[in-house]
């Protein structure tokens, strides 16, 4: 069974989570459907842009813990594929706009930050849990997010995992747009068109360019991150702490 799929307007491709009954939390197989898509749609030289985006009433929950016990049985194997997922979506030639509504939680917020323009819907909440739950963040977010919104207001939506409502997160930044939820997916697939117009060696080596000067920075941050999420798993109260969030969820 696919857990993610992909489709065409034109140009556009669109990647959608599909995993609708778990709020499209990511599992493994989540993450390595999404690879497969994405990897398809940066190879494909017909497609200028590519939309991301999820079925159901969320974008992505975050990490599904009910799963928890699988991946903590190999911590190193199941980090390594959510980050990949970050180089996939940051460090390639095609824009990523994100359409984004629900809930974007934990791993949700992450791929939020790796995309070149968001599109949020005005029901969309985002945050961090894991501050609370002795687990740690990835995708880069520990240099992506202080470079966006400075120092302090990044610790503060790390370390306190207040829910940013749509709006504070347009305040902040972080989405270009916020429009209805039946305007969503429209808004979204409109601009990656928009994009599509463009010059396509231009756009290629304006997001090549761009992400080389971050690149060292997000491959360090992502390895640091990686050693740290590792850790946390294999601590003892992990488990129970991981049983508590995912039954208040």
């Amino acid at each position: 069974m696919r857990y993610v799929d992909l489709d065409r307007d034109g140009p556009v491709a669109i990647i959608t989570l599909n995993r609708p009954e778990r709020l499209n939390a990511i599992s493994g197989a989540l993450l390595g459907d999404l690879h497969d898509r994405l990897q398809t749609a940066n190879g494909d030289d017909a497609v200028g842009a590519i939309v991301l985006t999820g079925a159901g009433r969320a974008f992505c929950a975050g990490d599904d813990l009910k799963e928890f016990a699988d991946q903590a049985a190999d911590p190193r194997a199941h980090i390594e594929a959510i980050q990949q997922i970050t180089r996939d979506l940051m460090l390639n030639g095609k824009p990523v706009v994100g359409a984004l509504h629900g809930y974007a939680v934990g791993g949700g917020f992450e791929w939020l930050l790796n995309c070149d323009l968001v599109v949020a819907a005005d029901d969309l909440v985002a945050f961090f849990p894991e501050m609370a739950i002795g687990q740690f963040v990835t995708g880069a977010v520990t240099y992506l997010l202080p470079l966006a919104v400075g120092h302090q207001r990044a610790m503060e939506l790390l370390l306190l995992g207040e829910r940013q409502s749509a709006a504070a997160l347009h305040g902040l930044g972080l989405v270009n747009r916020v429009v209805p939820r039946d305007a969503l997916l429209p808004t979204a697939v409109a601009l990656a068109r928009e994009i599509c117009t463009r010059n396509a060696w231009s756009v290629a080596r304006l997001k090549r360019v761009v992400t080389t000067d971050l690149q060292g920075q997000l491959v360090r941050a992502l390895e640091l991150e990686t050693e740290a999420t590792v850790e946390a798993f294999t601590r003892p109260e992990a488990r129970a702490a991981a049983a508590r969030f995912s039954e208040s969820r």
